[in-house]
């Protein structure tokens, strides 16, 4: 038998799928304070409830609120020479994600959802699994990174700086677009990070920044395309307070949380989602 909430935004949502909304809320929140993969979960499950176009523009404020939050609790921990290096590019993957949402049916953004999930989540898969193989050699090299940031110069023109540089390209364009089509530029934005070398505050400071930032540009966008609505707003109300309670779960879990674990159990419910999103 299925259950109906009785009255006001979010009525014709059965209490499962609204409960299951909740839960997503909750993940936003734990997200933007402790382990950034888990947002790949909310955006699977916000498709999977509701239409796709109507899921990314009910999300984005919510991802807005635990952005902020994230932000007074890591802002004095984010590396604003690598924010500057990845906005020109993250921009124009926005504008590629502006068209590209412009122009499909709730369908084929349904699917491209299902299809960029699933394939962050094989790849941070297959990058968690090199990472453990070279752990003992990758020390050097991440040290080495983060010295070329401070260089300019001779060292403008060597093959490491060369290489970071296309790295820092290809990962903004991917956020941008999957970020703008989908909510879903976090795992690329993980992945840069941590081949950059960041520890978890840099990890997490830069991070609430990039995507307050970004998040706040994707807003007249998001309302310009028919994305946020009144009554997704309204739906937002209800959910706001699980991102807050999510939020703060993650402040307290973030140096005691099994990390590796609960990143590999994001990883299959992720990928089982995305596979859902596909049909």
């Amino acid at each position: 038998m299925t259950q109906r909430l009785a009255a006001g935004p979010g009525a014709e949502l059965g209490v499962l799928p609204f409960v299951a909304l909740v839960l997503a809320a909750l993940l936003v929140g734990v997200s933007k304070t402790a382990v950034s993969g888990v947002a790949t979960l909310s955006v699977a499950l916000f498709a999977a409830v509701l239409p796709a176009r109507e899921s990314t523009g009910v999300l984005l404020p919510l991802l807005l609120v635990g952005d902020v939050l994230a932000v007074r609790a890591y802002r004095g921990h984010a590396d604003r020479a690598v924010l500057l290096r990845l906005l020109p590019s993250v921009a124009a993957g926005l504008v590629l994600g502006v068209a590209f949402v412009a122009r499909t049916s709730d369908v084929v953004m349904r699917r491209t959802i299902g299809v960029l999930l699933l394939t962050v989540a094989v790849h941070h898969g297959w990058q968690r699994a090199r990472a453990r193989v070279r752990s003992r050699t990758r020390a050097p090299e991440q040290g080495k990174d983060r010295q070329d940031r401070g260089r300019s110069g001779g060292a403008e023109d060597t093959p490491t700086v060369r290489q970071h540089r296309l790295r820092t390209v290809f990962f903004g364009l991917v956020a941008g677009f999957a970020t703008m089509v989908a909510n879903a530029g976090g795992p690329a934005m993980s992945l840069y990070l941590l081949s950059s070398g960041f520890g978890v505050l840099g990890f997490l400071g830069t991070g609430a920044w990039f995507f307050l930032i970004v998040n706040l540009v994707k807003v007249p966008f998001s309302v310009g395309l028919g994305l946020i609505t009144a009554d997704g707003l309204a739906l937002d109300g209800l959910l706001a307070l699980a991102v807050v309670v999510g939020a703060g779960v993650g402040r307290a879990l973030v140096h005691r949380i099994d990390q590796g674990v609960f990143e590999r159990l994001v990883l299959v419910f992720t990928a089982l989602a995305s596979v859902d999103l596909l049909r």
